[in-house]
């Protein structure tokens, strides 16, 4: 059923989400499908459900939850690259879930070399991950697993700013004065367009960022072609400023 709805698509494609901490299954599959409809996607919607407390206090539970899950997460990918028959694969991971979608592929990118380069995007969304951590250990193994590498950042993100008091560090997702800014990676700074609650949820919530996201998928776009980016220069190089219209 799988790989006849991504041949029946114009560009053969199929996008793969993996959702967040306090997400539970059918949540999960809400959001997958959200995402399709408000991307216009033509491919097959695919989501990965690994097993979150659904809960506000079960966030240190989760944390163990995604480390387990993650040789699963591995896998599923694998079969998805390998059995769906899509030309064009996508990436997607929210939050705490970008943490088992990372290291998945950090370790494919070792052990399956074929698959460098197999994924066209591979999108990460407030990912709750630790900024050095990301920068020195998974940055460069993402670079080159996927075509193309976006991590999408908000300084007004309550839940990272959360993270970040719990584990004592800075998180990938927050755009604050340590933003990530790695070779390889686009970094896009949403902050001007976050309009979700808790500023955590902007990548399904927020109408520019849903379009930026839709000029990657559909039409390619790369950052620099992308007219509501504008690029930000540093000492660590350049990320975007996304602004509304």
């Amino acid at each position: 059923s799988l790989r006849t709805r991504v041949q029946a698509s114009g560009g053969k494609s199929a996008f793969l989400f993996v959702h967040g901490y306090n997400v539970a299954f059918a949540d999960a599959a809400r959001r997958t499908a959200q995402l399709a409809y408000d991307l216009s996607f033509d491919g097959a919607p695919i989501f990965f459900s690994w097993p979150s407390q659904a809960s506000l206090s079960g966030y240190t539970v989760d944390e163990a939850n995604i480390e387990w899950a993650t040789p699963h997460i591995k896998q599923f990918i694998v079969d998805a690259a390998e059995q769906s028959g899509a030309e064009n694969l996508f990436l997607v991971g929210h939050s705490m879930g970008t943490r088992g979608l990372t290291r998945a592929l950090a370790q494919l990118v070792l052990e399956r070399p074929d698959l460098k380069g197999r994924f066209r995007e591979i999108i990460l969304a407030a990912p709750d991950i630790d900024a050095d951590v990301f920068r020195e250990q998974l940055a460069p193994a993402l670079a080159q697993a996927g075509e193309r590498v976006t991590l999408y950042a908000s300084s007004k993100d309550l839940a990272l700013q959360a993270s970040k008091e719990v584990h004592g560090y800075a998180r990938a997702g927050d755009s604050g004065a340590g933003i990530v800014v790695v070779q390889g990676i686009d970094t896009i700074d949403a902050s001007n367009v976050d309009d979700s609650i808790m500023a955590h949820s902007y990548f399904v919530e927020s109408i520019p960022v849903i379009r930026d996201i839709a000029q990657m998928i559909r039409r390619q776009l790369p950052a620099e072609d992308r007219p509501t980016l504008r690029a930000v220069r540093s000492e660590d190089g350049v990320h975007w400023l996304l602004e509304g219209e």
